[in-house]
Protein backbone atom coordinates (compact mmCIF):
# COMPACT_ATOMS: atom_id res chain seq x y z
CA UNK A 1 0.00 0.00 0.00
CA UNK A 2 1.02 3.62 -0.58
CA UNK A 3 0.72 5.98 2.39
CA UNK A 4 1.09 9.75 2.20
CA UNK A 5 1.89 11.78 5.30
CA UNK A 6 0.99 15.48 5.53
CA UNK A 7 2.10 17.16 8.75
CA UNK A 8 0.97 20.60 7.66
CA UNK A 9 -2.29 20.25 5.69
CA UNK A 10 -4.38 23.28 4.83
CA UNK A 11 -7.66 24.40 3.42
CA UNK A 12 -6.44 26.17 0.29
CA UNK A 13 -8.57 29.15 -0.73
CA UNK A 14 -7.86 30.23 -4.31
CA UNK A 15 -8.82 33.77 -5.28
CA UNK A 16 -8.55 35.22 -8.80
CA UNK A 17 -8.09 38.99 -8.95
CA UNK A 18 -7.79 41.03 -12.14
CA UNK A 19 -4.89 43.10 -10.84
CA UNK A 20 -4.05 42.67 -7.16
CA UNK A 21 -3.06 45.89 -5.36
CA UNK A 22 -1.85 46.23 -1.80
CA UNK A 23 -3.43 48.81 0.55
CA UNK A 24 -6.65 48.68 -1.47
CA UNK A 25 -9.90 46.72 -1.44
CA UNK A 26 -9.56 44.02 -4.11
CA UNK A 27 -12.59 42.21 -5.51
CA UNK A 28 -12.23 38.65 -6.73
CA UNK A 29 -13.58 37.55 -10.10
CA UNK A 30 -13.60 33.88 -9.06
CA UNK A 31 -12.71 31.70 -6.09
CA UNK A 32 -12.73 28.09 -4.98
CA UNK A 33 -11.58 25.89 -2.07
CA UNK A 34 -9.58 22.68 -2.10
CA UNK A 35 -7.85 20.40 0.39
CA UNK A 36 -4.18 21.35 0.49
CA UNK A 37 -0.90 19.98 1.72
CA UNK A 38 1.80 18.24 -0.27
CA UNK A 39 0.99 14.69 0.84
CA UNK A 40 -2.71 15.23 0.23
CA UNK A 41 -1.89 16.50 -3.27
CA UNK A 42 0.14 13.32 -3.86
CA UNK A 43 -2.80 11.13 -2.79
CA UNK A 44 -5.19 13.01 -5.06
CA UNK A 45 -2.90 12.69 -8.08
CA UNK A 46 -2.25 9.02 -7.32
CA UNK A 47 -6.02 8.53 -7.42
CA UNK A 48 -6.16 10.21 -10.83
CA UNK A 49 -3.42 7.83 -12.01
CA UNK A 50 -5.40 4.81 -10.79
CA UNK A 51 -3.32 4.10 -7.68
CA UNK A 52 -4.97 3.71 -4.25
CA UNK A 53 -3.36 5.31 -1.22
CA UNK A 54 -4.09 6.11 2.41
CA UNK A 55 -3.74 9.76 3.44
CA UNK A 56 -2.23 10.17 6.90
CA UNK A 57 -1.40 13.28 8.88
CA UNK A 58 -2.85 15.71 11.38
CA UNK A 59 -6.12 17.65 11.04
CA UNK A 60 -8.26 19.70 13.40
CA UNK A 61 -11.43 21.74 13.64
CA UNK A 62 -13.93 22.62 10.91
CA UNK A 63 -11.18 23.13 8.33
CA UNK A 64 -9.80 19.68 9.07
CA UNK A 65 -13.24 18.17 8.68
CA UNK A 66 -13.56 19.88 5.29
CA UNK A 67 -10.26 18.34 4.17
CA UNK A 68 -11.22 14.88 5.40
CA UNK A 69 -14.68 14.88 3.84
CA UNK A 70 -13.50 16.30 0.53
CA UNK A 71 -10.68 13.77 0.18
CA UNK A 72 -13.04 10.94 1.08
CA UNK A 73 -15.54 12.15 -1.52
CA UNK A 74 -12.76 11.56 -4.07
CA UNK A 75 -12.70 7.93 -2.86
CA UNK A 76 -9.32 8.29 -1.17
CA UNK A 77 -8.93 6.43 2.10
CA UNK A 78 -7.95 8.59 5.08
CA UNK A 79 -6.62 7.81 8.54
CA UNK A 80 -5.87 11.23 10.00
CA UNK A 81 -4.95 12.02 13.60
CA UNK A 82 -7.26 14.59 15.21
CA UNK A 83 -5.45 17.49 16.91
CA UNK A 84 -6.66 20.41 19.00
CA UNK A 85 -7.10 23.66 17.07
CA UNK A 86 -8.07 24.29 13.49
CA UNK A 87 -6.16 23.18 10.43
CA UNK A 88 -4.68 26.28 8.81
CA UNK A 89 -6.16 28.22 5.88
CA UNK A 90 -3.82 29.21 3.04
CA UNK A 91 -4.90 31.97 0.67
CA UNK A 92 -3.60 31.66 -2.90
CA UNK A 93 -4.01 34.88 -4.90
CA UNK A 94 -3.88 34.47 -8.66
CA UNK A 95 -3.38 37.79 -10.42
CA UNK A 96 -0.73 39.21 -12.75
CA UNK A 97 1.64 37.50 -10.29
CA UNK A 98 0.90 34.69 -7.84
CA UNK A 99 0.92 35.48 -4.12
CA UNK A 100 0.30 33.30 -1.08
CA UNK A 101 -0.66 33.96 2.53
CA UNK A 102 -0.20 30.81 4.60
CA UNK A 103 -1.92 30.37 7.95
CA UNK A 104 -0.53 29.17 11.28
CA UNK A 105 -0.51 25.42 11.96
CA UNK A 106 -2.16 23.96 15.07
CA UNK A 107 0.04 22.47 17.75
CA UNK A 108 0.94 18.79 17.35
CA UNK A 109 1.41 17.09 20.71
CA UNK A 110 3.69 14.20 21.60
CA UNK A 111 0.57 12.04 21.98
CA UNK A 112 -0.45 12.94 18.43
CA UNK A 113 2.99 11.89 17.19
CA UNK A 114 2.82 8.57 19.05
CA UNK A 115 -0.60 7.89 17.53
CA UNK A 116 0.86 8.32 14.04
CA UNK A 117 3.88 6.17 14.83
CA UNK A 118 1.53 3.37 15.92
CA UNK A 119 0.22 3.36 12.35
CA UNK A 120 3.80 3.06 11.05
CA UNK A 121 4.22 -0.06 13.21
CA UNK A 122 1.53 -1.82 11.16
CA UNK A 123 3.33 -1.24 7.85
CA UNK A 124 5.16 -4.08 6.15
CA UNK A 125 7.82 -4.83 3.57
CA UNK A 126 6.76 -3.55 0.17
CA UNK A 127 4.71 -0.62 1.48
CA UNK A 128 5.61 2.90 0.38
CA UNK A 129 5.45 5.98 2.60
CA UNK A 130 5.66 9.47 1.12
CA UNK A 131 6.68 12.16 3.63
CA UNK A 132 5.86 15.49 2.04
CA UNK A 133 5.96 19.12 2.96
CA UNK A 134 7.20 21.39 5.69
CA UNK A 135 7.54 20.40 9.35
CA UNK A 136 5.39 22.47 11.76
CA UNK A 137 7.18 24.46 14.45
CA UNK A 138 5.73 22.16 17.12
CA UNK A 139 7.79 19.24 15.78
CA UNK A 140 11.59 18.93 15.60
CA UNK A 141 13.28 19.19 12.17
CA UNK A 142 14.64 15.67 12.75
CA UNK A 143 11.18 14.07 12.63
CA UNK A 144 11.48 12.86 9.00
CA UNK A 145 14.90 11.42 9.77
CA UNK A 146 13.51 9.52 12.76
CA UNK A 147 10.54 8.17 10.83
CA UNK A 148 12.69 7.19 7.86
CA UNK A 149 14.88 5.09 10.15
CA UNK A 150 11.85 3.45 11.75
CA UNK A 151 10.19 2.66 8.44
CA UNK A 152 13.28 1.37 6.65
CA UNK A 153 13.80 -1.15 9.46
CA UNK A 154 10.37 -2.52 8.52
CA UNK A 155 11.31 -2.82 4.84
CA UNK A 156 9.19 0.17 3.85
CA UNK A 157 10.25 2.43 0.96
CA UNK A 158 10.44 6.07 2.07
CA UNK A 159 9.99 8.92 -0.40
CA UNK A 160 10.74 12.42 0.91
CA UNK A 161 9.81 15.76 -0.60
CA UNK A 162 10.80 18.57 1.75
CA UNK A 163 13.43 21.28 2.02
CA UNK A 164 15.62 23.18 4.44
CA UNK A 165 16.75 21.64 7.72
CA UNK A 166 14.21 18.76 7.60
CA UNK A 167 15.82 17.64 4.31
CA UNK A 168 19.34 18.05 5.72
CA UNK A 169 18.38 15.80 8.62
CA UNK A 170 16.34 13.30 6.58
CA UNK A 171 19.10 12.41 4.13
CA UNK A 172 21.18 11.14 7.06
CA UNK A 173 18.70 8.24 7.31
CA UNK A 174 19.15 7.35 3.61
CA UNK A 175 15.57 7.54 2.31
CA UNK A 176 14.67 5.66 -0.86
CA UNK A 177 13.93 8.81 -2.87
CA UNK A 178 14.25 12.58 -2.60
CA UNK A 179 12.99 15.24 -5.02
CA UNK A 180 14.61 18.63 -4.48
CA UNK A 181 14.31 21.38 -7.04
CA UNK A 182 17.52 23.19 -8.00
CA UNK A 183 16.90 25.97 -5.47
CA UNK A 184 16.46 23.42 -2.66
CA UNK A 185 19.59 21.54 -3.74
CA UNK A 186 21.50 24.83 -3.76
CA UNK A 187 20.41 25.46 -0.18
CA UNK A 188 21.28 21.89 0.80
CA UNK A 189 24.84 21.94 -0.56
CA UNK A 190 25.63 25.63 -0.07
CA UNK A 191 26.22 26.29 -3.76
CA UNK A 192 24.27 27.93 -6.59
CA UNK A 193 23.01 25.14 -8.86
CA UNK A 194 21.88 26.38 -12.26
CA UNK A 195 22.82 23.61 -14.72
CA UNK A 196 22.86 19.82 -14.99
CA UNK A 197 26.65 19.90 -15.14
CA UNK A 198 26.88 21.84 -11.89
CA UNK A 199 24.31 19.61 -10.20
CA UNK A 200 25.72 16.19 -11.11
CA UNK A 201 28.61 16.02 -8.59
CA UNK A 202 26.25 16.97 -5.74
CA UNK A 203 23.57 14.53 -6.88
CA UNK A 204 26.17 11.78 -7.25
CA UNK A 205 27.32 12.46 -3.70
CA UNK A 206 23.77 11.98 -2.43
CA UNK A 207 23.50 8.69 -4.31
CA UNK A 208 26.87 7.57 -2.92
CA UNK A 209 25.57 8.29 0.60
CA UNK A 210 22.93 5.58 0.20
CA UNK A 211 19.88 7.25 -1.37
CA UNK A 212 18.45 5.13 -4.20
CA UNK A 213 16.86 7.86 -6.33
CA UNK A 214 17.48 11.60 -6.57
CA UNK A 215 15.05 13.40 -8.88
CA UNK A 216 16.17 17.01 -9.36
CA UNK A 217 13.84 19.45 -11.12
CA UNK A 218 14.74 22.72 -12.88
CA UNK A 219 11.18 24.01 -13.47
CA UNK A 220 10.88 24.75 -17.20
CA UNK A 221 14.48 23.73 -17.88
CA UNK A 222 13.99 20.00 -17.42
CA UNK A 223 14.97 17.47 -14.78
CA UNK A 224 17.64 14.97 -13.82
CA UNK A 225 17.22 11.51 -12.27
CA UNK A 226 20.15 9.70 -10.70
CA UNK A 227 20.56 6.16 -9.39
CA UNK A 228 23.63 4.07 -8.58
CA UNK A 229 23.62 2.71 -12.13
CA UNK A 230 22.86 5.75 -14.28
CA UNK A 231 21.97 9.42 -14.61
CA UNK A 232 19.13 10.45 -16.93
CA UNK A 233 17.96 13.87 -18.07
CA UNK A 234 14.57 14.99 -19.35
CA UNK A 235 13.25 18.07 -21.08
CA UNK A 236 10.08 19.82 -19.97
CA UNK A 237 7.26 19.60 -22.57
CA UNK A 238 5.95 22.80 -24.11
CA UNK A 239 2.82 24.26 -22.60
CA UNK A 240 1.28 27.29 -20.95
CA UNK A 241 1.77 27.30 -17.19
CA UNK A 242 -1.59 27.89 -15.51
CA UNK A 243 -0.89 26.56 -12.03
CA UNK A 244 2.47 26.00 -10.37
CA UNK A 245 0.91 24.78 -7.10
CA UNK A 246 1.11 21.01 -6.77
CA UNK A 247 3.38 20.42 -9.77
CA UNK A 248 6.20 19.03 -7.64
CA UNK A 249 3.78 16.85 -5.67
CA UNK A 250 2.43 15.56 -8.97
CA UNK A 251 5.94 14.65 -10.12
CA UNK A 252 6.40 12.50 -7.02
CA UNK A 253 2.98 10.89 -7.51
CA UNK A 254 3.79 10.18 -11.15
CA UNK A 255 7.05 8.44 -10.30
CA UNK A 256 5.51 6.31 -7.55
CA UNK A 257 2.56 5.41 -9.77
CA UNK A 258 4.86 4.41 -12.64
CA UNK A 259 6.94 2.26 -10.31
CA UNK A 260 3.85 0.49 -9.01
CA UNK A 261 2.85 -0.19 -12.63
CA UNK A 262 6.25 -1.81 -13.22
CA UNK A 263 7.60 0.72 -15.72
CA UNK A 264 11.30 0.74 -16.57
CA UNK A 265 13.30 3.59 -15.03
CA UNK A 266 13.36 5.81 -18.13
CA UNK A 267 9.62 5.39 -18.66
CA UNK A 268 8.92 6.08 -14.98
CA UNK A 269 11.00 9.27 -15.22
CA UNK A 270 9.10 10.34 -18.33
CA UNK A 271 5.78 9.63 -16.65
CA UNK A 272 6.82 11.65 -13.57
CA UNK A 273 7.78 14.70 -15.63
CA UNK A 274 4.58 14.43 -17.66
CA UNK A 275 2.54 14.28 -14.44
CA UNK A 276 4.19 17.37 -12.97
CA UNK A 277 3.77 19.21 -16.26
CA UNK A 278 0.13 18.14 -16.58
CA UNK A 279 -0.63 19.87 -13.28
CA UNK A 280 1.36 22.96 -14.27
CA UNK A 281 -0.58 23.20 -17.54
CA UNK A 282 -3.99 22.76 -15.86
CA UNK A 283 -6.14 24.74 -13.45
CA UNK A 284 -6.34 21.69 -11.17
CA UNK A 285 -4.27 18.58 -10.55
CA UNK A 286 -3.07 16.27 -13.31
CA UNK A 287 -5.40 13.75 -14.92
CA UNK A 288 -4.28 10.50 -16.53
CA UNK A 289 -5.44 11.62 -19.97
CA UNK A 290 -3.49 14.89 -19.74
CA UNK A 291 -0.37 13.04 -18.60
CA UNK A 292 -0.57 10.58 -21.48
CA UNK A 293 -1.00 13.43 -23.98
CA UNK A 294 2.39 14.85 -22.92
CA UNK A 295 4.50 11.67 -22.89
CA UNK A 296 5.57 11.85 -26.53
CA UNK A 297 6.99 15.36 -26.02
CA UNK A 298 9.43 14.27 -23.30
CA UNK A 299 12.83 12.97 -24.36
CA UNK A 300 14.88 10.93 -21.88
CA UNK A 301 18.65 10.99 -22.42
CA UNK A 302 21.52 9.28 -20.67
CA UNK A 303 23.78 11.93 -19.15
CA UNK A 304 27.35 11.82 -20.44
CA UNK A 305 29.93 13.21 -18.07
Amino acid sequence: MIYTVTLNPALDYFVSVESFKTSEVNRSKADHKAPGGKGINVSRVLKHMGQPSVALGFIGGFTGEYIKSTVQQEEIQTDFIQVEGDTRINVKIKSDVESELNGVSPNISSDNVRDLEKKFEKMVHGDTVILSGSVPNSLPPTVYQHWTSLLKKRGVEVFIDTSGQPLVEAIQAKPTFIKPNHHELSELVGDSIQTFEHAVPHVQSLIDSGIDYVLLTFAGDGALLATKEQILTANTPNGIVKNSIGAGDSTVAGFVSAQKEGMELADAFRFAIATGSATAFSTGLATRSKVESLLADIQITAYKQ
